[in-house]
């Protein structure tokens, strides 16, 4: 992977986190549960976030302990590496109760 800046990757977690968003919008935990496509992107989307998150500074990371890096990056570990052991549940859960906010926290972070 080339070297790319904090702002880069944190534009590239809230590109990720706004696709997932946008695909989820409007759709119930059985619309999710049945659709493959659907749920294959949004776990690419969410290695994308886990993926950049790994390479955000520690400065950033530092200064900003509001943001759960360690849970991103935990999360992203399972995604790639404990692929078969994934809960539908567990994601969708994600999806309504963390993304709204990590969108508004990197937003936040952007506007710095």
């Amino acid at each position: 992977m080339s070297k790319r800046d904090d702002r880069l990757l944190l534009e590239d977690m809230a590109e990720a986190v706004g696709k997932i968003l946008r695909y989820t919008e409007g759709r119930s935990f059985e619309e999710w549960q049945q659709d493959e496509f659907l749920q294959d992107a949004v776990i690419r989307n969410f290695e994308v976030i886990g993926e950049a998150c790994r390479h955000v500074s520690h400065a950033v990371t530092r200064d900003h302990p509001d943001v759960d890096w360690q849970g991103i990056r935990d999360f992203r570990n399972l995604l790639v590496h404990e692929y078969f052991g994934v809960d539908p549940t567990i994601v969708w859960e994600i999806i309504l109760a963390e993304l709204p906010r990590l969108q508004d926290k990197l937003a936040t972070l952007l506007k710095s």
